[in-house]
């Protein structure tokens, strides 16, 4: 990588290591922690963290954003949208300590990354809704 480019933080990285676990859970039909556990490597705490936090709560969260998806269904959602959403919706019910906007900016700079070209503004819109109803308090 070119000097002069910005690296992401290690929360990024971690943010992105547990979408990759997730995709590859998917894929592969089993479940996050399954797929936790064939790492060579231990991933860091956050990214288990995260995986095993979307984990359990994956029917509250894909309730969650069902509810605020207009006119999609989960099952119709890209992939990697929705486990996008799903750490985005984790991320806001469960981990107060980080800032709204860093949710979102993080969640969409993954969609944008790692799906189709409006997933940038779909993974915000449904994410932006959801605030109100996962963040009591607004960091």
């Amino acid at each position: 990588m070119p000097e002069n480019m910005s690296r992401p933080d290690e929360r990024s990285d971690s943010r992105e290591r547990a979408l990759y676990l997730l995709y590859e859970a998917h894929s592969k039909g089993i479940t996050p922690s399954d797929a936790l556990s064939l790492q060579v490597l231990e991933p860091d705490e956050m990214t288990i963290d995260l995986v095993k936090g979307v984990e359990a709560k994956s029917d509250q969260l894909d309730a969650a954003i069902a509810a605020k998806a207009k006119g999609w269904t989960l099952a119709r959602m890209p992939v990697l949208d929705l486990n996008v959403l799903r750490l985005g919706a984790f991320e806001l019910s469960e981990r107060p300590e980080v800032p709204v906007a860093v949710v979102l900016d993080e969640a969409v700079t993954l969609a944008k990354r790692f799906s189709t070209d409006d997933s940038g503004k779909f993974v915000n819109g449904v994410l932006s809704a959801l605030v109100p109803s996962l963040r009591t308090e607004q960091v």
